[in-house]
């Protein structure tokens, strides 16, 4: 009878450890589309300015037609990517870096520096910028927590029973990652 009761009592609290194991993946699962759904508000914002952007640059730097057709062209695949997150990720990197030589098209033109819309506008996507890092950052902070549940011991064991996955990062552009590495200084 006692032994009958111990085998009982095991039974439940596996049961019970299942129960709440699988809740937690279901949260964390919940907490990555949450948190993914908030990067895409971010850059849907950002993309929403681009258009005003270049039509503010285009009324001082007419003759720079490539640069715009680059911009237009990498905000469209960006918009149109709903891939994975590296996916989504290479395309942001590329808008980013065609953004980057818009803005270094308007060094080359003071009086549009000084206008007025131009540094709003800059402003604005500045601040959508820091917002989409601070998403990523959120994201990426729960897909670690996911991933590492998906891999530890006996929590590995739900997830394999219920295919439960690890989910990617959404990765910093080579060029972040770059400006993250220490300084050379050299006094020669």
């Amino acid at each position: 009878m006692i032994a009958l009761s111990i085998v009982i009592g095991l039974i439940a609290v596996v049961i019970l450890y299942i129960i709440v194991a699988y809740n937690g993946f279901v949260t964390l699962r919940e907490k990555i589309n949450e948190a993914w759904s908030g990067i895409e508000v971010q850059m849907k914002l950002r993309y929403n300015l681009i258009p005003n952007l270049i039509e503010t640059v285009k009324g001082y730097a007419k003759h720079e037609a490539g640069t715009f057709e680059a911009v237009t062209r990498a905000r469209n695949d960006a918009m149109s990517n709903h891939g994975s997150p590296a996916e989504q990720a290479q395309s942001e990197n590329m808008l980013s870096g065609v953004l980057k030589s818009l803005f270094a098209l308007a060094e080359d033109y003071p009086e549009l520096k000084a206008n007025e819309n131009f540094q709003s506008l800059q402003d604005q996507l500045a601040d959508v910028e820091d917002k989409i890092q601070s998403a990523r950052r959120y994201y990426n902070g729960v897909v670690r927590d996911n991933n590492i549940k998906v891999d530890q011991f006996p929590s590995n064991l739900v997830a394999t029973a219920f295919h439960f996955v690890k989910a990617e990062f959404f990765e910093l552009a080579e060029d972040e990652q770059a400006a993250r590495k220490p300084v050379d200084v050299s006094f020669d």
